[in-house]
């Protein structure tokens, strides 16, 4: 068999007995390498001889094995250095919850240890059929879904998408924020221009420069041609930076000198350019406390967030999951050529309250991972909960870390403070926002305080809250 027609496939152990096995075993049907360590998959990655298809991934690696952290960030980094990978984890029999926070990451399957070798090849070949994670949604800049949040993301989309200035993205991971910048490129007068994105986090720092910027020959050590950079290839089209946080700081002044009157110049050569793209970055950073700590420049982060759009979470995205879970389940049916699976009643309520941590990333893996169960068929409440990572919880936000020293100071503070007020006023100005976002519509009200339609019409009715037109259920 040709070596260059097998799908390429990644194994990260650091047993050598179990990646030397693995490779004895799917050399004849896979273009096998192997690695020991988070750091040498990642420079693998990065020297650019070798892009999997497939990755098996330990999650105890080194310098604690005994721990999944490394595993875990290596899923993340795969991702980023290739988005449309399909990783399936190695896992022991204790390891179950580790292994779904690996699934929540974007692992899109389980392989226990020991596994059959036939066995193996099968999930590996399934794997290969599943959706991948870029342009999975037919027309790739299209946003799916109802809900407020979604529905402001797309009024700030084209309120700024014929803009030339800047624009930052920020949002968790898995999130969609190339899908925004896709968006904002399509929705522009650029939208016939190249669209070329840069991953921040998934090149080494000593190539960032040459990669934006280009180079002539004979400028550093390999140069042996002379190469346009990204800003070049861009044109007049849009450049999204994505990870921006991660971009070396010395190299953040020719980035801002770019931003500021379109100058570069490529690597080794005296000769000024002018770039008349725009530029999109994107992050699952806070950069404001970046710029605090002194990791980033405050005026670059200023130049980058003329227009800044933040992208909800999932999980504040209510009856939206809905939606895309009966879009993934279609199009993965679709693609693997099998009829859909459907959830019953108590299983479809389960989803709504699944925060999803990986957000809509973890959200389609779990799809195809239930449509190659259960194709055809009911998923149940016990098969569904058996997919989700359940030991999430919401990250903490500023006000939240400050806000057991604000109440000791209204106690200490306040002569007639009254428990039973403060609790009335927040009660009132949570049902006022739900009914405000929820248009006077009780039952989607409900559906944002996550309780019953009957239990938010009675408190309603308590607090002289109720909408005149209260037939609006």
């Amino acid at each position: 068999m040709n070596r260059n027609a097998r799908p390429a496939l990644l194994i990260v152990d650091d047993d050598p007995l179990i990646g030397e096995s693995l490779q004895y075993a799917l050399e004849p049907e896979f273009d096998v390498m192997v690695q020991n360590s988070r750091a040498s998959a990642i420079k693998l990655l990065r020297e650019g001889s070798f892009r999997p298809q497939l990755a098996l991934v330990d999650l105890g690696l080194p310098p604690v094995p005994s721990l999944p952290n490394e595993g875990f960030k290596l899923i993340g980094d795969l991702l980023a250095h290739i988005p449309d990978i399909r990783i399936l984890v190695l896992t022991g029999q204790n390891e179950e919850s580790n292994a779904k926070r690996a699934r929540a990451l974007g692992a899109i399957d389980l392989v226990p240890k020991p596994c059959e070798p036939e066995y193996l090849k099968s999930l590996l070949q399934r794997a290969l059929k599943t959706v991948p994670g870029k342009g999975d949604a037919g027309a790739g800049h299209q946003l799916i879904g109802e809900s407020p949040p979604l529905r402001k993301l797309r009024s700030q989309i084209d309120l700024y998408a014929a803009s030339i200035f800047p624009a930052l993205i920020e949002g968790e991971s898995g999130s969609g924020k190339e899908r925004v910048a896709l968006a904002l490129h399509h929705l522009s007068p650029r939208a016939a221009q190249p669209f070329i994105a840069l991953n921040c986090a998934a090149i080494s720092s000593s190539l960032v420069e040459p990669t934006l910027f280009g180079y002539v020959k004979g400028a550093f050590t390999g140069a042996a041609t002379a190469r346009a950079g990204y800003f070049e290839d861009a044109g007049e089209g849009t450049l999204v930076l994505d990870e921006i946080g991660e971009l070396p700081l010395e190299l953040q002044p020719k980035l801002l000198r770019v931003l500021e009157n379109g100058e570069y110049q490529r690597v080794g050569e005296t000769q000024t350019r002018i770039s008349r793209a725009r530029i999109v970055a994107a992050t699952n950073r806070d950069l404001k406390a970046e710029v605090r700590a002194g990791r980033f420049r405050a005026d670059l982060y200023h130049r980058l967030s003329v227009f800044s759009i933040a992208v909800p979470p999932l999980r504040d995205l209510g009856e939206d999951k809905l939606l895309l879970l009966d879009h993934y389940c279609n199009l993965c049916a679709a693609t693997q050529g099998t009829p859909p699976f459907n959830l019953t009643g108590e299983a479809r309520e389960d989803w709504l309250n699944y925060p999803f941590p990986g957000n809509v990333r973890e959200l389609r893996n779990i799809v195809i991972r239930l449509t190659a169960k259960y194709s055809g068929h009911t998923v149940g409440r016990s098969e569904l909960v058996g997919e989700f990572d359940l030991s999430f919880t919401a990250p903490e936000t500023d006000s939240q870390a400050g806000s057991h020293e604000r109440v000791r100071a209204q106690l200490l503070g306040e002569k007639n403070f009254s428990l039973d007020n403060i609790l009335r006023e927040t009660e009132i100005a949570y049902l006022d926002a739900a009914l405000e976002l929820a248009q006077d519509n009780i039952a989607q009200a409900a559906r944002l305080l996550g309780m019953s339609r009957s239990t938010l019409y009675s408190r309603l009715e308590a607090t002289g809250r109720l909408p005149a037109k209260s037939d609006k259920l």
